[in-house]
């Protein structure tokens, strides 16, 4: 085999489609774009969603909703990681090395979620009331 011998696959390589070249191409005269309007037109087109002038849906929609950026600083726990944890007193810095909130998080809240056996204390962390009852059934407390 030499490089100068060297060909793509049968079926690899298809030729350009030629439009505007006359009848016998079968894509003569319009190319395929029928004929007038703006999408016949070179350069001639819209943006998405255009409806040629006609108020589009996304307009004619009404806004809805909202999604608070803060949400993204902000992180539950639930009873059962507490316990699996197995640390007497837990706070925001323990939370972050055993891994179960991230980085960025800034306020963390215990949810009632499962049962916890262990007594734990909490430092600068939220609790629900279900939660709080639960912590403090068991001989923990909420700081």
């Amino acid at each position: 085999m030499e490089l100068n011998n060297i060909k793509p696959a049968d079926g690899a390589k298809h030729a350009k489609r030629r439009v505007g070249r006359g009848i016998g191409s079968g894509l003569g005269k319009t190319a395929g774009r029928g004929h007038k309007g703006q999408k016949s037109r070179s350069g001639g087109y819209h943006k998405v969603g255009f409806e040629g002038g006609q108020m589009p849906l996304q307009r004619r929609l009404p806004k809805r909703g909202f999604k608070s950026q803060t949400l993204k600083f902000n992180a539950e726990v639930t009873l059962t990681a507490l316990g699996q944890l197995g640390l007497a007193e837990v706070d925001m810095l323990a939370l972050k090395q055993a891994g179960l909130v991230g980085e960025l998080i800034r306020v963390v809240k215990v949810i009632k979620s499962g049962e916890i056996g262990t007594a734990v204390k909490l430092n600068g962390i939220g609790a629900t009331a279900g939660a709080k009852a639960a912590i403090e059934a068991a001989g923990g407390s909420v700081a």
